[in-house]
């Protein structure tokens, strides 16, 4: 186990890109993130009693804003073996309202009820006013290899703590909220977060990412282009993924920049682009799974706007930069998500050790291939 945490860029990694001060999606003006984390019990599993290794992260795009209003967006799925509550009508409407969660794949139940009543109870003037209704979103990735994932331990108190607790600054990864059960190329994983600054004719604009990172063999693990998973051979799981893996990953974008959906659209699939330069193709099993928001453009809900409205965006043909940010930042939150996990024993199967990835020899096979930053 590492004792002190570090971070990829911290380590000597030479990632490319500006980041914000925090180097986490909370660089986003007016974005807050929040956590539930749950771990309790030993061995051996009971289901029920557990053990449990699990939690929900809760992303806020407009804070705790006190008048519901749009948060614009766009999803893509790489491969849908998963879940994303309020897609459909982001890929109809345009957007979503109120707080983002992810958490377990047995937990998206509980998360959508607790998450709509805050909705309710936060924005209780408006709701009791209007006939309006909420289709928060709701993501998940399966941790049932290091969490009694049957025992749904996660409860709507614990969704509500998530959200009330969401603030900005530096986001807790790894071994943390939604992410504390979950596995990242046979390293134990959870949830990473980076960001990049871009700039669009004199005007800056910041790109935020963060990842429930549950993906990937050992084997396909490349580190800024080094095949790190074909050298780290010792203490893999192979037993539990001999033939497939068991995992998922949602990537959530977030921006100032003002954007129309379907340009945030374009946006999330190049979440695609940035898990796949870890090493991944998108496994059959994996939910690959990704959204896109900017929290430009604010107004009242559309049911209780003006008939007639002006947006902003920017033009498409300057977009670039905002796309490679995009892959730059996923790249880094997932290998930032290794980074800070801490080991973990299994509970189905029992008698596997997940590993955090270990800092030395991660840094003695970046230097081998002259991808390491000792300045």
């Amino acid at each position: 186990m590492n004792e002190k945490k570090i971070r990829g860029r911290e380590l000597g990694l030479p990632f490319e890109g500006k980041t914000g001060v925090f180097n986490a999606i909370t660089d986003v003006p007016g974005v807050l993130v929040g956590s539930k984390t749950i771990v309790k019990g030993n061995l051996p599993l009971v289901q029920g009693q557990g053990p449990i290794r699990t939690g929900v992260t809760s992303i806020l795009p407009r804070g705790f804003a006190k008048e519901p209003q749009p948060v614009w967006a766009g999803q893509y799925s790489l491969n849908g073996n998963g879940e994303m509550t309020g897609s459909h009508w982001i890929k109809d409407g345009g957007y979503f309202l109120g707080p983002i969660c992810i958490t377990n794949t047995n937990s998206v139940g509980i998360a959508h009820h607790a998450t709509i009543k805050w909705i309710i109870n936060h924005h209780k003037e408006f709701w009791d006013k209007n006939h309006l209704w909420a289709m928060p979103v709701i993501a998940e990735t399966y941790d049932g290899v290091l969490n009694d994932i049957n025992g749904q331990h996660i409860k709507e108190t614990d969704v509500t703590e998530a959200i009330n607790n969401a603030k900005t600054g530096i986001v807790k990864e790894g071994n943390s909220g939604g992410g504390t059960g979950m596995i990242t190329y046979e390293f134990k994983g959870g949830t990473g977060t980076s960001s990049r600054i871009v700039n669009i004719e004199g005007q800056s604009y910041t790109i935020g990412t963060l990842v429930q990172a549950n993906h990937g063999i050992r084997p396909w693990l490349n580190i800024l282009g080094v095949p790190i998973g074909k050298h780290i051979i010792n203490d893999r799981l192979d037993k539990i993924f001999e033939t497939s893996e068991l995992g998922s990953i949602i990537v959530i974008i977030g921006t100032d920049a003002p954007l129309m959906p379907h340009q945030l659209q374009r946006m999330a699939k190049r979440a695609a682009l940035g898990i796949a330069r870890g090493g991944t193709p998108g496994g059959n099993n994996s939910g690959d799974i990704f959204l896109a928001f900017s929290n430009a453009n604010p107004r009242a809900v559309p049911m209780l706007s003006k008939n007639k409205m002006q947006f902003d965006y920017i033009n498409d043909e300057i977009f670039d930069d905002i796309y490679l940010g995009i892959v730059e930042s996923v790249e880094e939150s997932v290998i930032n998500s290794m980074l800070a996990a801490d080991d973990t024993s299994t509970v189905r199967p029992e008698g596997y050790i997940c590993k955090a990835i270990d800092y030395n020899r991660l840094v003695e096979i970046m230097k081998k291939y002259g991808r390491f930053n000792s300045s």
